[in-house]
C-alpha cells in the first residue's frame, strides 16, 4: 500500500513539472526557426494552399508530438515525406520552440 502512495506521488510530481517544461520553450526562437515553414504553411502559420494545414493557434503539445512523429518517420501519408525531411534536422529544443511559437499565434485563416 505504501509503495502505491509513493508511485502516485511520483507521478503527480512529474505531472506538476510538465507545465514548467512546456513554458520553457522560446517562442521568439521558434519564430526565427519558422521561416522555412512559411513556404508551405504560410506567413504566421496561415497556409495559403488548402491542402496544407494552418499551424497558427494549434495546440502546443499536438505540434510537438506531430513534429517528433515526422522526425521519427512514424507519421506517414499525405505530405509526410516532405515533413520527415524538414523535421529530421530539428532538435528537441527546436521542436519545442516552433510549437511554442505557432501555438502563440491567433488561429484562423
Amino acid at each position: 500500500m505504501k509503495l502505491k502512495h509513493v508511485a502516485v506521488a511520483g507521478l503527480m510530481s512529474v505531472a506538476a513539472a510538465l507545465p514548467a517544461v512546456a513554458s520553457a520553450a522560446d517562442a521568439a526562437a521558434g519564430q526565427a526557426k519558422a521561416a522555412v515553414c512559411a513556404a508551405c504553411h504560410g506567413q504566421n502559420g496561415k497556409a495559403q494552399i488548402p491542402t496544407y494545414p494552418n499551424l497558427a493557434g494549434q495546440n502546443e503539445q499536438y505540434l510537438v508530438m506531430a513534429l517528433k512523429a515526422y522526425k521519427n518517420k512514424e507519421r506517414t501519408g499525405g505530405q509526410a515525406v516532405i515533413m520527415q525531411g524538414q523535421a529530421a534536422a530539428l532538435s528537441d529544443t527546436d521542436i519545442a520552440n516552433l510549437a511554442a511559437y505557432f501555438s502563440s499565434l491567433p488561429a484562423g485563416g
